[in-house]
Order: C-alpha cells, then sequence, then structure tokens
C-alpha cells in the first residue's frame, strides 16, 4: 500500500460514514476515552433524509451521554396515533397511555435524520473530533494485529491510516462490506416511494401521526417541529413509476391525500425511493465491523431503521472501549454479531410482513387491509396489555440479548440480557429514577431492597460501583425482585441477575469473563 507525504495516521477505530450511526459510535467511544477518526465520502450531511422517529429506547441511550433532552427540545413528540382506511378513522392510540411506567420517555419522537445529523456532529466537534468530509475509503487490509486503511480526498491525495479497529458504518452499498466480500441478501419490493416535506393544513395536520391504507395506496403523516409542516411518506402512481425519473410531487398517489383532507399547500423537497429488505452474512470479520445500514436495511414500517443502527453503535461501543482500555480480553467483541444480528433478522421479517400487508394488491391482502383490519385494530387497541406491548415492541425496549454469552441468571420476570426495568427511586420530592447511575458508562450492580455486607465487600473490592435502592412496592410491576442483584452492562442491559443477592455470583461472572470494570 503507497503511503502519501503525510504518512500514516493512526487512531484506535476508524469509522467510515458520518450518519447517526457512525456519529452515535464516534460519540460514545470519545466519552469513553477512545481516539477516532470518522470519515465520510459526501461533502456535507444529508440534506433529505427519510427517517423521522426517534424511538424510546433511543431517547434512553442518549439520556446516557447529556443528548436526551436537546433532542427531545428540538423535536416533537409524537402523542398519538390515528389510523385510517378507505377514507375512514378507524383507530386511535395515545402514546402517553401505551408507555407510562415503561420508560421516563413514554412516546415517539418526530426529529428528522437531516437536523438529527447536525446535532449529533456538534456534540462531536464539542468533544474535539471532527468530521472528515470528501475523505472515501478506497481499501483496507488487516495485518500484524492492526487495520491499514487507504483513504482519498478530495483532491485525489490518498493517504494510509493505521487503526486497531474499522467500523463500517456507510449505508446500504458498503465499501467496507464489499471490500470484506460479506453477503447482502434479500431483495426489493417492487412499489417506488416517496418522501415530501409540506406545508399543509386539514385534519391529519394536528400534530398526530397518522397512516392511511387503501385498496393499492399507503400514506403515513409525521408531524414536524412547526406547525403546518410534516414529513409525507406515501405512493407514487403506478403509471408514474415505469419512467422512474424526473418525477416530481404531481406523479404522487392523491387518492388517499384527499380523503385524509391534506390541503398541500407547498412542497419544499421531494424524493423518491425503493424499499429494500437485507441481512448482512456477518456483521464482524476479524477487525472490521459492519453497523447500521451497512448491516441491515428494511421497509420504513415502524419507524425502527436509524434507531437500530443507534442500537448497533451503542452495543459495540462500549465493548470496543473495554477491549482498547484492557479492561476486558478481546473475546467479549465476539458478542457483537450474535447479540445484534439476532435482532436485525427478526426486525426484517416482521417489517418485511407488515409492509407486504400494507402494500400488496393481492385479493386477500386487499381483504385484510380493508376490512379485516377496520374491524380488529379498534378491538385491540382498546386492550391496555395490548397497547402496552405495541409501545414496548415499537420503543425497542423489548429488545433484548437473553441468547447471548453475556447473559446469565433470572429472578422473577427479568432474565439476563433484558433492559435493566425502568422505575422511579426518588422520595421526599426529589424526582429520580434508577437510570441516573447509568450515565456514567460503566458496569455497575443494583440492588432494589437491601445489599449483603459480602455485596457491598465485593463491589468494593472490584471498584464496581453498587447502587441500592429502597424497596418500594411498585417495583415488583416492572420484573424486579426484592433483594436480588442485577449486574448492569455499560449499554444499560443486565448481565447477570442472582435471585439471592450473592456476590459470589457477581464475582465470578466477572472472572469467567476476564472483566475488570
Amino acid at each position: 500500500m503507497e503511503i502519501s507525504e503525510k504518512g500514516t495516521r493512526d487512531t484506535s477505530v476508524l469509522i467510515v460514514g458520518a450518519g447517526p450511526t457512525g456519529l452515535v459510535l464516534a460519540l460514545w467511544l470519545t466519552r469513553l476515552g477512545v481516539r477516532v477518526r470518522i470519515v465520510d465520502k459526501t461533502a456535507e450531511p444529508g440534506t433529505t433524509s427519510r427517517a423521522i422517529a426517534v424511538q424510546a429506547r433511543t431517547l434512553e441511550l442518549y439520556s446516557q451521554i447529556g443528548l436526551a433532552d436537546a433532542v427531545v427540545e428540538r423535536g416533537r413528540r409524537a402523542v398519538a396515533a390515528n389510523l385510517w382506511v378507505a377514507g375512514k378513522e378507524v383507530a386511535r392510540a395515545v402514546f402517553g397511555d401505551m408507555g407510562a411506567g415503561v420508560s421516563p420517555f413514554p412516546y415517539a419522537l418526530i426529529f428528522p435524520q437531516d437536523e438529527h445529523e447536525c446535532l449529533l456532529i456538534d456534540r462531536l466537534a464539542e468533544a474535539g473530533v471532527q468530521v472528515e468530509r470528501q475523505k472515501e475509503l478506497l481499501g483496507f487490509e488487516e495485518a500484524n494485529g492492526r487495520v491499514l486503511a487507504r483513504l482519498q480526498g478530495p483532491d485525489g491525495t490518498q493517504e494510509a491510516c493505521e487503526a486497531a479497529y474499522i467500523a463500517g458504518c456507510d449505508g446500504a452499498h458498503s465499501t467496507v462490506r464489499e471490500r470484506l466480500k460479506i453477503g447482502f441478501p434479500g431483495g426489493v419490493y417492487s412499489h417506488l416511494f416517496y418522501v415530501a416535506d409540506v406545508e399543509a393544513r386539514g385534519a391529519a395536520m394536528n400534530g398526530e401521526l397518522h397512516v392511511g391504507l387503501d385498496k393499492t395506496d399507503f400514506l403515513a403523516v409525521f408531524p414536524l417541529k412547526a406547525e403546518g409542516r410534516a414529513r409525507l411518506v406515501g405512493t407514487v402512481r403506478q403509471e408514474a413509476e415505469q419512467q422512474n425519473e424526473n418525477l416530481s410531487w404531481n406523479d404522487v398517489s392523491q387518492r388517499v391525500i384527499e380523503w385524509m383532507r391534506i390541503d398541500v399547500e407547498r412542497v419544499n423537497w421531494f424524493s423518491t425511493y425503493r424499499v429494500h429488505h437485507r441481512v448482512a452474512d456477518r456483521f464482524r470479520q476479524g477487525r472490521a465491523f459492519l453497523l447500521g445500514d451497512a448491516a441491515h436495511i428494511h421497509s420504513p414500517v415502524g419507524g425502527q431503521g436509524m434507531n437500530t443502527g443507534i442500537g448497533d453503535a451503542v452495543n459495540l461501543a462500549w465493548k470496543l472501549a473495554a477491549v482498547l482500555n484492557k479492561h476486558a480480553d478481546a473475546s467479549l467483541l465476539e458478542s457483537y454479531e450474535p447479540e445484534r444480528i439476532a435482532f436485525a433478522r427478526r426486525l426484517v421479517a416482521t417489517t418485511d410482513r407488515a409492509f407486504t400487508g400494507v402494500t400488496s394488491s393481492g385479493a386477500i391482502a386487499r381483504l385484510m387491509r380493508l376490512h379485516i383490519v377496520p374491524l380488529l385494530i379498534p378491538l385491540f387497541f382498546a386492550l391496555k396489555a395490548v397497547r402496552r406491548y405495541m409501545f414496548r415492541t415499537v420503543s425497542q425496549t423489548v429488545v433484548n440479548y437473553r441468547g447471548s454469552i453475556l447473559s446469565q441468571g433470572r429472578a422473577g420476570t427479568v432474565h439476563g440480557g433484558d433492559r435493566l426495568p425502568w422505575v422511579k427511586t426518588g422520595s421526599n420530592g426529589v424526582d429520580t429514577d434508577n437510570f441516573a447511575p447509568l450515565k456514567s458508562l460503566d458496569w455497575q450492580a443494583h440492588v432494589y431492597g437491601e445489599a449483603t455486607p459480602e455485596m457491598q465487600a465485593a463491589c468494593d473490592g472490584r471498584k464496581l460501583p453498587l447502587h441500592v435502592f429502597p424497596w418500594r412496592s411498585g417495583m415488583s410491576r416492572t420484573g424486579l425482585r426484592r433483594n436480588a442483584v442485577y449486574l448492569v452492562r455499560p449499554d444499560g442491559y443486565v448481565a447477570l441477575v442472582d435471585p439471592a443477592g450473592s456476590a459470589t455470583a457477581v464475582t465470578s461472572y466477572l472472572d469467567a469473563r476476564k472483566l475488570t470494570p
């Protein structure tokens, strides 16, 4: 590999791609004391992005790095969702009711990806890291326990970058994935879709989410921060799909827009795209990792894509930091792919079924969409258990790693690998919760009730923070068990649960996995 006059610049982690996934990976690694370089071949952040929903689990992860408040302030809370079928509003679900008691963020947040990226870039710059624009990855190789990458700048000058690891966050057409020759099986849906930022009036411009289904049409309305503005995602007219070039607002299907009574006054920007569903065969090869759209892409149903990439980033960040800072053996990194690929495969399969159901022109799909769904959805939404399940699923708070090599034990309904249940712990007028200690981004032990002297001594000896929360009756409703010990990972997932609150269980777990918090 030729090296430019600049020589070889080294770093701990080279991040390729500065979308939300790469930016969050860089933020977390930087907070954890890891040197990073983040490069992107584009000249500037995207301005016509499609991702718009920030789910509760992402906000919880952002809260750990002091970012959640800024995102919530700049975004718009989606307080309710409405379903329209064949011209009639058939169901309405209020998110606050669905997520109450599950998360400190019992709602979905609407925050367009372009604005989202700008905020992440600003926070990363405050931490001393600049995105290196118009810098393209040409190739890389692994040798002598390091990665040697070849980068090219805007003037054609090439340079070499040496890193301990490389992270491919470079999208569906990932250079990292292609260089590794990792398969990306899946397919593409036949329909052509559009996304548009509009200024409009009408019944569906009330600040809530709206989804409309018809014989062959689909429309989703996402309210933006400014009044009278929304992001529309819908289908292009079938006769216009054939040209697939130079399409405009005039080519979109107007049927659903009309019966949802949306009066579009101005189109600020408009873009079309085809939806793919793919999962990479592997998320890791040697010292290279795949994250976000480089690893998995799927339909926009449920607003899961960007949030899943951010989940990849947080999962990998603390593990890389632990290994690079010599708090864990390199074998810890073997848990990244199994944990994230299992979720990605389930997600793609689920969104594929849902997307096919809302867009298929087949007779059975039309029957379900136009006649069965309007009858069943109102009944389902009336059940509190169903609303709660829906929130947990869409918010990604139900995502778990129970099958991971890092997960062990069970107490009550909480298993090793589950997200730590959220509970309020304040008293005497102080409003706090058990997620507050997670801002340390380190391993910690939680006991709800009383910890034994042996547990305190073991944690002191290992320099493992121990947080003891006085037992409150409402804690049992979240699945927590009194006096059990919960060993919590830096990303807020429970690694070990021991119902007896045994100090030996904690020390044995750490020793077996060569972890030194």
